[in-house]
């Protein structure tokens, strides 16, 4: 049994240093894309604040998304709950061993970035503020700690994370849009006003580059076998977490159980099938 483990380790570090040369330790065109990103979502924060208002834009676009089916905003929303990115990166995790560590180190900065200014501030969400027959609500009516949105600050920082790394403009606008829909999703569920989504997917952008410079000088941890799994086992804990529980969104439930299965069984895969063979076969 102990040797059985230390082929194992041996295996998973081949893979972590094969998996670590896939992704390019500095990104000068994914810095770019970031902070002209957190500059779009900064200059659009401060026109709705300074031109109308804290609340500006709200009931517009809240009302324009009556339009669509309420599962779609659910289902959108769920994406930007704090586990889901560690439960996605499973999806991908020993192949791209670095985009985890800066996950694991953006996430760390964007906690302290939305925790903060939710205590700092405390504002009001809309349900606390407007009469209930004014908008739409889906979902708890939460009332306090509005700003900024940290569903906006998840998703902003793993799309920026993916948009660093990614090599192709495609990729990046389609991940840019992403970010933006589920963003757009918590005014749709009716939560939080536009100004917190904008700074959340500010916040979010700005916590992936700075996770992406703290990984380029701090980068051997992502090799590490021990730090590796207990990123992994923490994320195959969010992934157990998801499988029951859907956030208060009914409608979404189906789409968590989904994203959480397969990210359970690619864990399997990738940690205990594929490298069980490799040891057997060598």
């Amino acid at each position: 049994m102990t040797d059985l483990l230390t082929r194992l380790r041996r295996d998973w570090q081949t893979q972590l240093i094969i998996g670590a040369a896939r992704t390019p330790i500095e990104s000068p065109d994914g810095t770019r894309w970031l902070l002209r990103l957190a500059g779009v979502c900064l200059i659009v924060m401060l026109t709705l604040e300074l031109a109308c208002g804290y609340h500006a834009g709200f009931i517009q676009l809240n009302a324009w998304a009556m339009h669509y089916p309420d599962w779609i905003w659910q289902c959108l929303t769920v994406l930007g709950d704090e586990r889901m990115p560690f439960v996605l990166t499973l999806l991908f995790a020993l192949r791209y061993p670095r985009i985890v560590w800066t996950l694991l180190l953006a996430g760390l900065i964007a906690i302290l970035y939305s925790r903060g200014f939710k205590e700092l501030f405390d504002t009001l969400r809309p349900p606390a503020v407007l009469p209930a027959e004014v908008f739409h609500l889906i979902g708890s009516g939460h009332q306090h700690t509005s700003f900024p949105s940290g569903h906006s600050v998840t998703i902003g920082v793993f799309c920026s994370i993916l948009i660093y790394h990614a090599r192709l403009v495609e990729w990046r606008i389609l991940l840019v849009l992403l970010a933006i829909l589920v963003g757009f999703s918590r005014v749709a569920v009716g939560v939080h006003w536009p100004v917190d989504v904008a700074a959340g997917l500010m916040g979010g952008a700005l916590a992936a580059w700075l996770g992406a410079r703290l990984a380029t000088v701090w980068s051997a941890p992502a090799t590490d076998v021990f730090v590796h799994l207990a990123i992994v086992i923490l994320a195959g804990l969010f992934a157990l977490g998801l499988l029951c529980d859907d956030r208060g969104y009914p409608a979404a439930g189906l789409l968590l159980q989904c994203l959480a299965t397969a990210a359970l069984v690619s864990g399997v895969v990738q940690y205990l099938f594929l490298p069980l063979r490799r040891v057997r076969a060598s």
